[in-house]
């Protein structure tokens, strides 16, 4: 009998890093391939389509939204091989044991999401997925203010840095956010 091994890829970095188009390229490569694959995505992510994920490069692909790791652990079919998370800062505690549970199942699962707020602080549930992960893929984007390579996630609000008392959660994209790198990363307290 033939025993299929999981595993976890999380794919990681600031905004504008290329993280979904990381995901993107990695299920394509499966279909190629001829996998099986599934794409989730939160809820709360509704900035390109409700069905869909869309790196900021651009590319699409299609998704399944769901609100919890309960629901996405529901809507994940059997004969998968593949499952693929997009923004898994978004989700509840339950994504790890969502992440782990699939992956000893046989499931790759890959996923994607911020590692840090725009505060410069770790985003839950990524620390816990990175700890788990059997590959972890960081990825940096171009700081908006000297183009050096940037980790960090600039919250704007009218073009200046947001206060450290905004709230964690704003869904965006370049109306809200650049990416800067550590030395051009503010956060007035």
């Amino acid at each position: 009998m033939t025993m299929t091994t999981g595993s976890l890829t999380v794919v990681t970095g600031s905004m504008f890093s290329g993280k979904t188009e990381e995901l993107i390229r990695r299920v394509c490569r499966a279909l190629y391939a001829r996998r099986r694959v599934q794409v989730f995505k939160h809820a709360l992510e509704t900035r390109p389509d409700v069905e869909g994920i869309r790196s900021h490069n651009g590319n699409p692909h299609d998704a399944v939204a769901v609100s919890s790791s309960g629901e996405l652990l529901e809507q994940v079919a059997r004969d998968i091989d593949i499952v693929a998370i997009e923004e898994a800062q978004f989700f509840d505690d339950g994504i790890l044991e969502a992440c782990e549970s699939l992956a000893d199942n046989g499931y790759e699962v890959i996923s994607a999401g911020l590692d840090m707020d725009f505060r410069g602080e770790p985003f839950w549930p990524m620390p816990a997925l990175l700890s788990v992960a059997d590959e972890i893929v960081k990825l940096r984007a171009i700081c908006a203010v000297c183009g050096r390579e940037a980790a960090r996630s600039q919250r704007l609000i009218g073009g200046e840095p947001a206060p450290a008392s905004a709230p964690t959660i704003l869904v965006g994209a370049e109306e809200s956010y650049e990416a800067r790198c550590r030395h051009h990363h503010e956060v007035p307290r």
